[in-house]
């Protein structure tokens, strides 16, 4: 058996993590509400000049949430998979992804708030 190069072992893994990512955006309601708010706040971006230093923030946001809400949606259907009926435990730790997304998701709010209210205003 012959070893897989390095190289060809990153590519297979990127071609991996992009059907994952597909598979989200296709698959869950949350993440095509939060990529059309992506693409609200990329052409408010640009309609507003915003400077490097917010592009930035905005970027480092939105990658966050959609990564937080990836992670939340695995552990989601990790607990269905290990446990399909109502367990008060499961029930916990999906609460608990639940709410991390939650958390990240109040962030990039104010971020962008902050970043757009003086713009319009």
């Amino acid at each position: 058996m012959t070893k897989e190069s390095f190289f060809r072992n990153r590519i297979r893994s990127v071609g991996v993590a992009l059907r994952g990512a597909v598979l989200l955006l296709r698959t869950e309601g949350s993440i095509q509400i939060q990529a059309a708010i992506v693409v609200l706040v990329t052409v408010a971006g640009f309609y507003f000049h915003i400077s490097a230093t917010e592009w930035m923030l905005q970027v480092f946001s939105i990658g966050l949430v959609l990564g937080v809400e990836g992670l939340n949606t695995a552990v989601e259907k990790l607990s269905d998979f290990v446990q399909p009926k109502y367990d008060k435990q499961i029930g916990f730790i999906k609460d608990i992804s639940a709410g991390a997304v939650m958390w990240v998701s109040v962030a990039a709010t104010i971020i962008g708030l902050i970043i757009y209210i003086p713009k319009i205003f």
